[in-house]
């Protein structure tokens, strides 16, 4: 493992990088000519081939629902790129007022023709602004992500924004590989992108500056405290919050900057570096990025010196040390000491991703063999004289040794890869692990080749008469992931035609579908209704035309076709229901012949 002597801590090396460039600059320039503007809550400035375009956080404020601090999943229209599957903590969400608002701005005449008109002509695109504009920066940067892709580049800095989503929404980001694109500027004080850490009350309900500069002075330092206190929680890791930080956070202070893109180290730093404020501190410093963003600029276009004497001379002990600087956090203060553990702990984590993707992949090796066998049972199963092929072979399977063992490898192989899951979700793997090769190629090969096992098992248990059908309720989560890894990362519209049968079945559901469809057949031969005759009888034929299609297209296994299969009996169930079908039309006049 890379020893602390050794490595070194950037978060004041990034911060000076971003600084050094005339990128914070022009930003909170164009939030100034929003802000002044008559006739618009948004400005468009053009520098050289960069268009940036800017939110008023003065203007749009008037237009957020206070009512609607909840959270609200992303439209899946705008943002399918973030849409992940899965349920209740697993979706992206953001606050529903503040998506409310940009959806406002986003149906505007005037701001669709402008971006329509910036996005056909400028390669490079800086989208800022204030507060609650930066909010709706961050919205708008979000969609043409999802939608221009390669077509330009796209850059998102805010100044003093609100909270936007939860944590789902911050790993999906994460995961896209776009949290580079997102650059939120921190005054030390300010206490707008505090305030949804703390408990939804009147008081902490409302982003705008406005309504916090009108509250008394008893108000004002109630909600100070509260913020202070639930900060603290957090930052002790204690409990969670519905907000969590996405992107990189640039915290800037008289002394410098420093930045970070570690959630937890986000929440730690806003909360070490509010102890020294005040609720007069907390709004000056709202106000304040213009001067906050000229001393940082400055400071790292001149030689800076450290106050502190010498550096030390472990090039880590001096990172964290001009960090603890530029955060404006002395040394002889009592929060130094958490402030440097928190960036030592958030060093660590990185490190440990890449260690536990490396494990994974040991895991992945020792696993294999399961699999071969797996693999060595299909061929078997497919060969065998009694022609029920792999599928139905597992489905009736009787308590020889070898049933018993390929049924605990597909159990073994499960938790292997809900384990993988569960890491990614918990932020122990590196963000882009589901988009690198490895990974979605041996998950499609456990898929294709396991799942038809787990839909024998679903069936040969009696589960579809407790819960449903497969497809509805019984399909694993893992495996819905696992098709949006393997979808999002397919570039192959083309695939070329196949020569012969597919190893599996390429649909892994098939054999699900084939279950539905011979109970369906069931059902149909009892139905008095004739609506529901009809819709059931187009279903089963849709099925019917869609295998076809895959068997001709020789993306099906050959267990597909084996003599005694289940699809071969539905087959014959079908063309035997089909050849009685004219005894229907009487009863049923509306029926076309099929």
């Amino acid at each position: 493992m890379e020893s602390e002597s050794s490595s070194f801590e950037s978060s004041e090396t990034l911060a000076a990088l971003v600084a050094s460039t005339p990128l914070l600059e022009e930003s909170w320039k164009v939030c100034g000519v929003a802000d002044a503007s008559v006739d618009s809550h948004f400005a468009v400035i053009r520098v050289g081939g960069t268009a940036y375009v800017g939110f008023s956080g003065v203007k749009l404020a008037a237009g957020v629902d206070q009512s609607c601090r909840n959270l609200v999943p992303l439209p899946n229209e705008l943002y399918s790129a973030l849409c992940l599957d899965g349920d209740g903590p697993h979706l992206p969400m953001v606050h529903a007022g503040l998506l409310h608002l940009f959806l406002s701005v986003y149906t505007d005449n005037l701001f669709r023709d402008q971006m329509v008109e910036i996005m056909n002509t400028t390669k490079s695109i800086v989208i800022t602004g204030h507060s609650i504009g930066g909010a709706i920066a961050s919205l708008l940067a979000l969609w043409l992500l999802c939608h221009l892709q390669t077509i330009c580049s796209v850059i998102c800095i805010t100044f003093g924004s609100p909270m936007l989503g939860n944590e789902s929404f911050s790993r999906a980001i994460l995961q896209e590989r776009w949290a580079g694109h997102f650059c939120h500027v921190v005054s030390q004080h300010d206490i707008v992108p505090r305030l949804f850490f703390s408990p939804s009350t009147p008081l902490a309900s409302s982003c705008s500056f406005q309504f916090i500069s009108h509250l008394s002075e008893e108000n004002k330092t109630q909600l100070f405290r509260v913020v202070l206190a639930s900060l603290e929680i957090l930052s002790e890791g204690e409990c969670k919050s519905s907000f969590w930080p996405s992107g990189s956070y640039l915290f800037c202070t008289n002394r410098g900057a420093v930045c970070v893109d570690n959630g937890m180290l986000v929440i730690k730093l806003l909360y070490l570096t509010l102890l020294n404020g005040s609720p007069s501190s907390s709004l000056e410093d709202f106000l304040g990025y213009a001067d906050f963003i000229q001393k940082v600029h400055w400071q790292f276009i001149e030689n800076r010196s450290f106050m502190g004497g010498n550096l030390p001379e472990s090039s880590y002990e001096a990172g964290i040390t001009l960090a603890l600087e530029s955060l404006g956090i002395a040394s002889h203060e009592l929060n130094s000491e958490d402030a440097k553990e928190a960036l030592k702990k958030a060093k660590k984590l990185g490190r440990t991703r890449n260690l536990n993707s490396a494990n994974l992949a040991i895991g992945l090796s020792k696993i294999n063999p399961l699999r071969a066998q797996i693999e060595w049972y299909k061929a078997s199963c497919d060969n065998s004289g009694d022609q029920m092929g792999y599928y139905d072979s597992f489905k009736q399977r009787g308590a020889s040794k070898r049933d018993f063992k390929v049924n605990m490898n597909r159990i073994k192989l499960a938790q292997f890869w809900d384990s993988v899951i569960d890491k990614l979700e918990a932020n122990e793997l590196p963000y882009d692990f589901h988009k690198r090769a490895k990974w979605i190629n041996a998950s499609q090969f456990y898929k294709l080749l396991v799942e038809p096992l787990d839909i024998a098992e679903y069936y040969r248990s009696g589960m579809h008469h407790v819960k449903g059908h497969y497809m509805q309720h019984g399909r694993e989560r893992r495996y819905k992931i696992f098709d949006k890894w393997w979808s999002d990362n397919d570039t192959d519209d083309h695939p070329n035609a196949r020569s012969r049968f597919a190893s599996s079945t390429q649909d892994s559901c098939f054999w699900a579908q084939v279950e539905a469809a011979r109970d369906m057949l069931v059902k149909l031969r009892a139905e008095a209704d004739a609506r529901k005759f009809i819709k059931m009888l187009e279903d089963i034929t849709k099925f019917d035309q869609y295998a076809r299609r895959l068997i001709e297209n020789k993306e099906v296994s050959v267990d597909v076709l084996a003599k005694n299969s289940s699809y071969t009996l539905f087959i014959e169930e079908w063309k035997e229901f089909q050849s009685q079908l004219q005894l229907f039309q009487p009863q049923f006049p509306g029926i076309v012949e099929m």
